[in-house]
């Protein structure tokens, strides 16, 4: 589905993020369907570039697990397995809960106040057809409690997961319907917090990315 490809140009940024990220956005918007193939020399074509952004476009797509190269077959947009999603998904889950358990110790009451904050924005992102920022929104809640942890390891092993996570939280996020139940998950994140009962914070953080996991399934059966 190439055919709709149009290059969001960027003064600011170097040619070949350009062309990552819109290669990328027609990735998770669904343009470019999982087992479509990267064709360098079409896409140069198409987005009026030279092959080498191409290519080191397509590297950092692979880097997010967004892209695969096959031998003899060349590059094309990665399929979502369940399996990947389940390993994702387990590394994320033992990252939030040290995440969490170092934040319950560690956050100070203008910590608190900034997630109230990040709550709202998430809150108010959701009312808008613009899922790209709401999964930025969603990102940016949790990013208040990385920081609170006060590890710059954990925070810089969960900024490196973040890429790998991305291309599902954004699956995940297209449904609507589960915006009031997301909010609803934030809140009681934040309540866990202020009422200082680190076990119903874990099990709330655990039901989230569970919650995240069975409907993802769903969407990944429905595109085998």
């Amino acid at each position: 589905m190439t055919d709709n490809l149009v290059l969001n140009m960027d003064e600011y940024l170097p040619l070949r993020d350009v062309v990552f990220n819109t290669l990328r956005e027609a990735i998770l918007k669904g343009e470019l369907k999982p087992g479509e193939r990267l064709m360098e020399m079409h896409l140069a074509n198409k987005l009026g570039v030279s092959r080498t952004p191409i290519r080191e476009a397509i590297r950092m797509l692979e880097q997010e697990g967004l892209a695969v190269t096959i031998p003899r077959k060349g590059a094309q947009v990665a399929k979502m397995t369940e399996k990947d999603l389940q390993d994702v998904l387990e590394v994320r889950a033992a990252l939030d809960e040290l995440a969490v358990k170092c934040a319950f110790d560690r956050m100070t009451q203008d910590q608190v106040e900034e997630l109230k904050k990040a709550m709202k924005k998430f809150e108010e992102a959701t009312k808008t057809d613009d899922v790209r920022l709401i999964v930025e929104t969603d990102e940016a809640f949790h990013n208040v409690i990385y920081r609170a942890a006060n590890n710059p390891k954990l925070e810089a092993i969960v900024n490196n997961s973040r890429e790998q996570m991305y291309r599902y939280r954004y699956e995940y996020v297209k449904d609507s319907s589960i915006y009031k139940q997301l909010i609803a998950e934030h809140k009681a994140i934040i309540e866990g917090f202020e009422k200082r009962d680190i076990s119903f914070i874990k099990k709330i953080v655990q039901t989230h990315l569970e919650n995240q996991m069975d409907a993802v399934r769903v969407v990944i059966r429905e595109q085998s």
